[in-house]
């Protein structure tokens, strides 16, 4: 293998279920990379079935970084995952290799590629306090509260939303600003050039991989896994590791409040849901070469194509 041109970080991204991290350890066996996560759900530990994480045996064989940081009652934020990526980034070109990201969250791919608003990190008793007055008071008390210190954040935040209402107050209550202008003030965008790859599977293809990945979350023990977080005692339907679908959809059964045939299909409807959002957002992104090739092999081929030709020097 050749020295490399220059520094250079390759995205791998595309929707849930459309083979990204069975093509990003394959990649492995053909560049020097180092794989970095970019999954908001993969961070949780003892969540391994209904995030589709890799197999322990696949990760011993493929380490990723910002996998199975954080316990599901923990808060992770995208700031957080800003820093964390940022630093692995840093130590896998320390490395003298290449990382490449690789994941569905659309979210941190944008924060890293564009900065982050100026937001102070989480305070856990003012937000248990403002939790506190949200159950004591009136049924729209904490958004009537976010109209008066912050009128534009209250009218993109639905009453319903706490955990966002919370916090859009919790900003204010911390810096005497206005949330809505503090994310207008944005740290330093991403330093590195990037090369951005999206598996785009054809709709049809993509919901049948979509439905067949829940069955097999489900005969792999989901239920199981989501009891043992459920009889914790200290999780909620609310709690954010708990809005992963699939954790909620199984929460609502535990609960009573649906059958075991409409959490099924509960899920899956989700699932194409977020697909749909996901592919949305990637029709709308720059500089991106779409992979819509089921083949595994073809998207590989592609992939070290384009990275051979322009990327390497004396091949």
């Amino acid at each position: 293998m050749s020295n490399l041109n220059k520094k250079f970080v390759i995205f791998l991204m595309g929707p849930t279920a459309s083979g990204k991290s069975t093509l990003a350890m394959s990649l492995r066996k053909y560049l020097p990379i180092e794989l970095i996560s970019v999954d908001s759900a993969l961070i949780y530990k003892n969540m391994d079935i209904g995030t589709a994480k890799p197999s322990s045996i696949e990760l011993l064989q493929h380490p990723h970084r910002l996998i199975n940081l954080v316990d599901p009652g923990d808060l992770y934020s995208v700031s957080d995952f800003r820093r964390d990526a940022m630093q692995a980034i840093e130590e896998i070109f320390y490395m003298n290799r290449i990382p490449l990201l690789v994941g569905g969250t659309m979210l941190y791919y944008h924060i890293l590629l564009h900065g982050i608003s100026v937001l102070p990190t989480a305070n856990i008793e003012l937000r248990d306090r403002l939790l506190y007055y949200h159950k004591i008071s009136s049924k729209n008390f904490l958004h009537e509260y976010l109209s008066l210190v912050d009128i534009d954040s209250a009218n993109i935040i639905h009453p319903n939303d706490i955990y966002r209402l919370i916090r859009a107050l919790e900003v204010y209550l911390m810096t005497g600003n206005k949330m809505s202008i503090l994310k207008q003030k944005i740290s330093n965008s991403f330093p590195y050039k990037v090369i951005q790859f999206a598996l785009l599977p054809k709709r049809k293809y993509l919901y049948a991989q979509i439905k067949k990945r829940f069955y097999n979350m489900l005969h792999q023990g989901l239920e199981y896994e989501v009891r043992k977080l459920f009889y914790r005692g200290d999780l909620k339907i609310t709690s954010p590791a708990i809005k992963c679908i699939g954790y909620r959809h199984m929460w609502l059964y535990f609960l009573s409040k649906i059958s075991y045939s409409d959490m099924i299909d509960r899920a899956i409807i989700a699932t194409h849901q977020f697909s749909k959002k996901q592919i949305t957002w990637l029709k709308n992104w720059n500089n991106l070469h779409i992979l819509s090739d089921h083949d595994l092999y073809v998207s590989r081929f592609k992939i070290l194509n384009l990275i051979y030709l322009n990327h390497y020097n004396d091949l």
